[in-house]
């Protein structure tokens, strides 16, 4: 589990894209898909996914589903599990708060730093080369590797 339940947001919730091509744990930074761009709500262009390198990127927002790859003529989706079948609809935090573990390894993360994101997605308060601002830390890590972020993405 990539984010914990204690989350805030309301109207900073976005449902327009669509995963790209690979699973995912939620709690990440996801990107736009150079191959994509889709404008309208449903048009299958409009893909998002975990970024491969920073540079010549842009932050679509936070994942909040695990995506997932089934065969789906053998089993269901966990919607209780908040699951999203590869290829389909994501929900990504655009606005809001969030308690996730998808922290880069090996920082020390202070309240009030700038958050950024790096190579696979994770947060990070290092800015890299061509990296965009996608919010602020809230708190320090805890004990299990998670942090409070005030995520901003516009």
């Amino acid at each position: 589990m990539a984010l914990k339940p204690d989350r805030k947001y309301g109207i900073g919730v976005d449902i327009s894209y669509f995963s790209s091509s690979a699973t995912a744990e939620r709690g990440g930074v996801m990107v736009h898909d150079t191959a994509g761009s889709g404008a309208a709500m449903d048009d299958a262009t409009a893909l998002v996914k975990y970024p491969s390198s920073v540079s010549g990127t842009y932050p679509a927002g936070v994942l909040l589903n695990d995506i997932v790859d089934l065969d789906l003529t053998r089993q269901h989706i966990n919607w209780h599990k908040d699951e999203v079948q590869l290829g389909g609809k994501v929900t990504l935090l655009r606005q809001g708060d969030v308690v996730t573990n998808v922290v880069a390894t090996g920082l020390t993360i202070s309240a009030g730093q700038a958050a950024y994101y790096n190579t696979t997605g994770a947060f990070t308060n290092v800015q890299p080369a061509g990296g965009t601002q996608v919010g602020r830390f809230l708190s320090t890590l805890d004990a299990d590797g998670y942090a409070k972020i005030a995520v901003n993405i516009t």
